[in-house]
């Protein structure tokens, strides 16, 4: 299995708004981290995550791609 692209070693701090659908990039290789923009397709076997806010909340999200609470920042990025 092919291993996503680190596209920072930090997560995104971002607003999210309740009700919000949101793709989060899987690949790495989106141009609008920690969002998808489609580049994935040249990058398989990724997909992006979808997922919706449930409230609106500041959250940081994944950027190192390796966070076993994806979307989510778990601080795997402090060990790659």
């Amino acid at each position: 299995m092919p291993e996503p692209n680190i596209a920072h070693k930090f997560p995104a701090k971002v607003e999210l708004e309740a009700g919000k659908t949101y793709a989060w990039c899987a690949c790495g290789h989106s141009q609008n981290q920690p969002f998808c923009d489609g580049s994935h397709k040249a990058h398989p076997p990724f997909s992006p995550i979808v997922f919706k806010a449930e409230e609106s909340k500041t959250a940081f999200l994944c950027q190192c791609k390796h966070s076993k609470n994806k979307p989510y920042c778990d601080g795997t990025h402090k060990t790659l």
